[in-house]
Formats: structure tokens, C-alpha cells, sequence
């Protein structure tokens, strides 16, 4: 990866020009209790062994016994332990370094998903995936960070497991499992060395009982503004029948999981800038993959402000900025979901696309799946169902059944296809590779699936034609890739904005047309 894709011009560790590990600095936003900090430090007091939010309630500690850190997991490093009054795992999940450093940006997103379930073993093959060595993969999250990929992996195991004791009814050997601890002994050992308490005694006395069907409900914090209403409408969109839908100001759908099937749904709590996720599952060691899934969706980790700041640089991109302030780029539950969603939609329309989608998961399930709530009846098709089905009752172009089979049989070859791999122009060319998948394709996946934040679609029609000059006169797509060099890292972010802007009616286009 070139250096200046490793450097962005908003790095991360600045806000309006404060630099985030200078002490003055982090000292006043503690201070003032600055929520624009939260989640881009924590604070141990040397006084008490304790981290804490730079929101947390307590008292200012002296400057002197302050120690800044960029991440939970380098003050747990440095022996600090959590905080019980500001819980630093009820943080917004900031990626803070993005811009600084793109590779720690993707290792984090792989952490999340279990990457390094494996412990030290994993960061080579992590490395690896990534397209650095582990050397500089570990010299990367010091610098960006300031712990190891190890340390970072295990402080947000200790993390989630203090939210599910805390926000659930779960039993503790049940929380033990979901965190990725491998023993009941381990996890009150990490416990009482951590917390300095049994796992049980943080368990608040006040949580009202549940219905034992009623699922795990968390909560998952952002960082305002955050667009709800414009995320809703895209899903619902495309929403595919059976699968997925928007229940009044909700969205729900089914989830197939390691073998197991059951269901999430996502509400917004905007007083509180949360995200409300209740999962049912009866898996729970599946639940670090089924959040990780939600945040990817609903691009939780976003620090829109530092990137609304970036694109608003350029003049053309303030005024598109300032009208959707929250405006976030949705993912993709899962990358081969979202392959073939984009295949389908090859020369249709959006709502056509969702049709045919609709049609693909009748044709390739063996039929409804009871005991679902209302509306949701069906999982997406597996690669291996939708390699062995005969797709002929579609009714689509040979060419784009073959991109079909195509691209299931490359799923089934490589299981880690939708991860990210080596540079982001590196990960684009193997999907090129695919029959049926061409440029735009292949741009689109990166978006939404792999979360490259700067993968950049220059040739869809839509964002040349939201791109045009006052006159209607359109860029070319070289023309269009060249205005959107000072928009990296953040190019993802400019494109939805330019599809929030798109004029009118799209017309077909030789590959996916929509955002």
C-alpha cells in the first residue's frame, strides 16, 4: 500500500487541530468532559489503577496522575482496570486511526469477526490476509493503538463479556462462552484480576426480568449525527422478502449462523445515540460474529464528523455534507448475500433487483422456516445451494446466471473472499477475477462488503450524473476518479453522498446501477 493511502489528511489522532496524545489537550477535553473525545481516548489514573471515558462522571483527577492512551486496550495494557461508573465498553466503537492507518482500520474489522480467536498464533496469518508482514502488522497497532493485536483481541473479549453481564439476563457460563473465554475458570480469573471482583458481582440488581424468549438485547453506541431515517429507507429498498424487512422504525431479519438459524432486529434510540440490537439465537458463542455483522451494516464505527470535516474541504462536497450531516454508508450483512444482490441487479432497476433476489431464496430454500416472527420466513441461499440450483426459472440473461455460478463456486473455493485482502486495488483485482464481475462490481462489493472506505464506483451513471456542473455537463470516469483523489480515504463516504444527490431516475447500465 502506497504511503499516502497509509496517511490520510484528517489522521485520526487530531480534532480541530488538537493532537489527541498531546496531555494539555487531552487534559481539557477531560476536563470539559468533551463528548467529541469519547471513544478516541481513555484516561488512567495512576491514583486509583482505574481508565476511564473522558465523559466519565467522577471527579477530575489531577493532570500529573493522568496517562493518555488511544485505545482500552493500551491503558489494560499498562495495568489500568475499567471503570464501573463510565463502563468504557459502553464507548462508541470509534476507528479513531482510519485515515492514519488503513491496515489497523481492516485488522480491527477481522479482530471483531474472531480473526484472532487463536490467540498470538492467529496475527501471522493475520498479517498475512492483510498483506504486511507481522512485524509491521504489530508495529502498526503500537503506533496507532498503543497495544498489540493480541492485547487489543483480548480487551475486547473482557469488554463484551462485562456488556452481556451487565445488559443481560445471560447466565454467566453462557457469557463466558459468548466472549470467546475458553473455560469458566479463566473467566473469573480474568475477571477478579481485572475488575477485582467476581464476574457475578457486576451483575446490576436493578435489570428487570425478560421472558427466557425474549433474546440478548444490547446496545451499541455511535457517534452522532447518525441518519436514521435515510439508513431505514435503504434497507427497506431492497429489503428481500422472507428474509429481511423495516417493521415500522425497525429493521429485522433472519440470521444463519454456524449452523444455527435465528433472528436480530435494530432500533434506533437517537436521545441516547444508540443502536438497540435484540439477537435471537441459541448459539451464544455466535454472538461476537452476529454483532460484528450489525456494526458492519449499520456503519456504527464511523467517525462522521472527522469525515464530513475531510470531504467538506472540497466546496462542491460541503454543500452535499451540510444537508445529511449523518449520512452513513450501510454494509452488507454478509459479502456473498451482497454479491449476488449486486449480480442481480446487473441492467434492472432496484426494485426489480429485490424481486429477483426474492425469487433466487424461494428457488434455492427448501421452504419457510416456522417459529419466525411475523414476515420472516426464509435464510439467504448458501454458496452451495445457489452453485447446485437451476437457475433457470429466473428468467435472467445466460450471462448473468453464469456470473451466479461464478461467483458461488469462488465463495466455495476461498471461504475468506469477502474479507479484506492485501490493498484495497489488491482485493479488487481477485474479485475482477471472477467471471461476470467487472469493474463497477467489483467496487461496490469492496464498499459495502469488504468496507474499504475508499473504494469508489467512478463509473456508475448515478455519480456522474451528481457530479455534473451547473451547465449538466457530466465527467468522464477517469475525469471523476481524478476530482476524488483529495476525497481519500474517505471516497465510500463521498459516494454516498453523491447517490443521496443523484437528481433522477437512473438509467440501465451495463453492471449495477444502484447504491
Amino acid at each position: 500500500m502506497s504511503e499516502n493511502r497509509e496517511r490520510a489528511e484528517h489522521a485520526g489522532d487530531t480534532v480541530r487541530g488538537m493532537d489527541l496524545l498531546d496531555t494539555d489537550a487531552c487534559y481539557r477535553a477531560l476536563q470539559s468532559r468533551d463528548a467529541r473525545f469519547d471513544g478516541r481516548l481513555f484516561v488512567g489514573v495512576t491514583s486509583t489503577g482505574i481508565y476511564c471515558r473522558p465523559v466519565c462522571p467522577a471527579r477530575t483527577p489531577r493532570k500529573e496522575n493522568c496517562r493518555f492512551h488511544a485505545s482500552a486496550a493500551a491503558a489494560q495494557e499498562e495495568g489500568f482496570r475499567p471503570c464501573l461508573r463510565c463502563r468504557p465498553e459502553t464507548a462508541p466503537d470509534l476507528a479513531s486511526w482510519r485515515g492514519t492507518s488503513n491496515t489497523v482500520s481492516r485488522a480491527l474489522a477481522l479482530i471483531a469477526e474472531g480473526a484472532l480467536d487463536g490467540g498470538e498464533a492467529g496475527v501471522d496469518a493475520l498479517a498475512e490476509r492483510l498483506g504486511v508482514g507481522d512485524r509491521q502488522l504489530r508495529r502498526l497497532f503500537k503506533q496507532h493503538l498503543g497495544a498489540t493485536p493480541v492485547a487489543v483481541a483480548q480487551t475486547r473479549r473482557v469488554l463484551f463479556a462485562k456488556q452481556l453481564i451487565q445488559e443481560t439476563h445471560m447466565p454467566l457460563s453462557q457469557v463466558a462462552l459468548a466472549s470467546g473465554f475458553g473455560s469458566i475458570r479463566r473467566f473469573n480469573e480474568t475477571f477478579q484480576a481485572l475488575y477485582q471482583r467476581a464476574p457475578g458481582a457486576l451483575r446490576r440488581k436493578s435489570m428487570t426480568e425478560q421472558p427466557a424468549d425474549a433474546g440478548v438485547t444490547l446496545r451499541l453506541r455511535y457517534r452522532p449525527p447518525y441518519d436514521w431515517a435515510a439508513m431505514l429507507a435503504y434497507l427497506s429498498a431492497r429489503a428481500i422478502e422472507g428474509v429481511e424487512r423495516v417493521h415500522g422504525a425497525s429493521y429485522q431479519r433472519t440470521v444463519s449462523q454456524d449452523g444455527a438459524l435465528g433472528t436480530v432486529e435494530v432500533s434506533h434510540e437517537p436521545g441516547r445515540n444508540n443502536l438497540v440490537v435484540c439477537i435471537r439465537f441459541a448459539r451464544v458463542q455466535s454472538l461476537p460474529a452476529i454483532v460484528a455483522r450489525v456494526r458492519r451494516v449499520f456503519d456504527v464505527g464511523a467517525d462522521i464528523e472527522a469525515i464530513g470535516e475531510h470531504l467538506s474541504k472540497d466546496p462542491f462536497l460541503a454543500g452535499l455534507v451540510a444537508q445529511r450531516p449523518g449520512l452513513r454508508a450501510p454494509g452488507a450483512w454478509d459479502g456473498f448475500e451482497l454479491a449476488v444482490r449486486a449480480i442481480l441487479g446487473q441492467q434492472v432497476s432496484v426494485e426489480a433487483a429485490r424481486g429477483l433476489a426474492g425469487r433466487l431464496v424461494a428457488l434455492c430454500c427448501e421452504g419457510p422456516v416456522e417459529g419466525l416472527p411475523s414476515g420472516l420466513t426464509r435464510v439467504f441461499p448458501s454458496p452451495e445451494r445457489v452453485a447446485h440450483a437451476d437457475l433457470g426459472a429466473l428468467g435472467m440473461p445466460s450471462a448473468r446466471k453464469a456470473a451466479l455460478k461464478a461467483m458461488a463456486e469462488a465463495a466455495l473455493a476461498d471461504p475468506l473472499l469477502f474479507q479484506p485482502f492485501g490493498t484495497v486495488e489488491e482485493g479488487i483485482a481477485r474479485l475482477r477475477s471472477i467471471r461476470g464481475v467487472g469493474e463497477w462490481t467489483a467496487q461496490y462489493i469492496a464498499l459495502r462488503a469488504l468496507r474499504e472506505t475508499d473504494a469508489f464506483p467512478a463509473s456508475d451513471v448515478a455519480l456522474l450524473r451528481s457530479a455534473a456542473t451547473d451547465e449538466g455537463a457530466r465527467p468522464t470516469p477517469e475525469a471523476l476518479l481524478r476530482r476524488a483523489e483529495p476525497w481519500r480515504p474517505w471516497r465510500a463516504y463521498a459516494a454516498q453522498h453523491l447517490w443521496a444527490a443523484d437528481p433522477g431516475p437512473r438509467p440501465r447500465l451495463p453492471e449495477v446501477r444502484h447504491g
